[in-house]
């Protein structure tokens, strides 16, 4: 942990964290599931790094677990459009069934996607959240943000040594780049604000969740994953 200790043994002998988590152990603290990151992930980009604004105009790039979450807390935000954007359409119907207004498959359209939604928003959104970590895409959801007050806030996590170049006009005119981690939140006290307002049935996490597995059967869990086939896989055991 961040003080230096461990809060894991394996056979007497202690364990280190992965990613401060350790979500395969077998037995840790609390058991958070989706809301120790992919949800806590996307929730607090929208509420805590973003500060979406009711009424605002809000594009998702990638409709995974993380995508979905930002797609609700856009929802509860009272962001007026969302527009949700990934390749996969199948995606598109529980995308929706959160908030999407819209959905778009870019390789549907003839025009770039950020030139699409530039013209589709007469400017560009208020705020775009970059869900997959690839350069291109987060290169689109800079461009495809108002030129005078749009904001776009990077939370997919992108390959080593992967760079991301842009003109600097886009800055200076006005748009404001954000990068977000665990949503920008403190987890001692955010994630059981999250507990507490699904147990109050405020947000619907369920329906993030796509696959149920035996922890046997992890290596299929995560070719799903891999593949684009599920949102969120919980590993029983």
């Amino acid at each position: 942990m961040s003080d230096g200790t461990t809060r894991f043994t394996c056979k007497g002998k202690q364990i280190h964290h992965f990613m401060n988590t350790s979500t395969f152990s077998e037995y840790t603290v609390v058991s958070v599931c989706l809301i120790g990151c992919s949800f806590t992930t996307g929730y607090g980009s929208v509420v805590k790094t973003a500060e979406v604004k009711p009424g605002s105009t809000c594009a998702v790039f990638g409709l995974g677990g993380v995508g979905l979450s930002v797609v609700i807390a856009c929802k509860m935000a009272g962001a007026s459009r969302i527009i949700g954007i990934d390749i996969k359409k199948d995606k598109f119907e529980k995308a929706k069934e959160l908030g999407a207004t819209e959905c778009i498959a870019p390789q549907d359209t003839e025009k770039p996607i950020a030139q699409l939604l530039l013209e589709q928003t007469f400017g560009g959104v208020d705020y775009a959240f970059e869900c997959i970590g690839n350069i291109e895409t987060m290169t689109s959801a800079i461009y495809s943000s108002n030129y005078n007050y749009g904001t776009t806030v990077l939370i997919g996590v992108s390959g080593l040594s992967k760079t991301i170049t842009f003109d600097p006009m886009l800055l200076i005119t006005g748009r404001t780049v954000k990068g977000s981690v665990f949503g920008g939140v403190k987890g001692k006290k955010f994630v059981p604000q999250l507990v507490s307002d699904y147990n109050a049935k405020k947000f619907d996490l369920d329906k993030l969740v796509s696959h149920n597995l035996p922890l046997e059967k992890i290596n299929e869990g995560f070719a799903l994953m891999r593949a684009g086939e599920s949102l969120r896989t919980i590993l029983t055991f």
